[in-house]
């Protein structure tokens, strides 16, 4: 009888070998075709690694040193690598420490199809990251930000289901919904985010709940409401300011 892990790990074998065998065949391909000079390859994941269930082991330890994993707003649910070729342009073996956020793929993709002054039906949130493919040290401290006000799973886990979080710099805040609470981190010091410094370094965090709550109000984003009073949850900002 095969085990749980076992299985897993026949499962990983398999789908890490088919996807190292269908990257090879489109670098194959774009080569036999005289295409990969002409050719920009993108490649990203657009989660973390699964940690909830399925893969052996203690759960939400799969992405250590990174905290959870898929769905989660820490950082084993939204930090992955980004791989790119770009012939001429990316030096191979470089590597650059600028986040970015997959909303930055539809700017940059038009920027590297030379769509010249593109014209738009919606709102573009990201912001085109062709000038750090060419080598460009930006010091950008632009906010990102993720969003689940929903539940995206039955099971619950670190920082999944009813949550949403704002990085700025080396700052990550992060809003448990149902908790109608805010935890502070430093992931320059804390990658793993260990240390709360909510309380420690409050003049931080009431700013990033300002800042979130901006953004939120500005993309009219849905906000958890609690079914036996129809209350909804309070903004970020408004935690630390005393309503709940």
């Amino acid at each position: 009888m095969i085990s749980k892990n076992s299985l897993f790990v026949i499962l990983l074998g398999c789908i890490t070998g088919f996807q190292i065998h269908a990257r090879d065949r489109i670098l194959d391909y774009l080569e036999e075709h005289n295409l990969a000079d002409n050719t920009v390859v993108l490649f990203m994941s657009d989660n973390g690694g699964l940690s909830h269930y399925g893969r052996g082991g203690e759960r939400h330890t799969q992405n250590l040193p990174l905290k959870a994993g898929k769905g989660s707003v820490y950082e084993g649910g939204i930090r992955e690598p980004m791989i790119v070729q770009w012939k001429g342009k990316v030096k191979p073996g470089s590597r650059s420490d600028q986040p970015v956020i997959i909303e930055d793929f539809f700017p940059s993709i038009l920027e590297l199809a030379a769509i010249v002054s593109p014209q738009y039906i919606q709102q573009v949130d990201g912001r085109s990251f062709v000038p750090v493919l060419k080598g460009e040290k930006r010091n950008e401290q632009r906010p990102l930000i993720w969003h689940y006000p929903h539940r995206w799973t039955i099971d619950d886990g670190p920082g999944i289901n009813f949550f949403s979080a704002i990085r700025a710099g080396d700052w990550k805040l992060v809003y448990d919904h149902r908790k109608e609470a805010l935890e502070l981190y430093n992931l320059k010091s804390d990658t793993g985010e260990h240390k709360n410094l909510v309380t420690k370094q409050r003049e931080t965090a009431e700013k990033l709940a300002v800042l979130l709550t901006e953004h939120l109000k500005r993309w009219n984003a849905s906000m958890p409401v609690y079914k036996n009073t129809g209350r909804a949850i309070p903004w970020p900002a408004e935690i630390l300011n005393g309503r709940k």
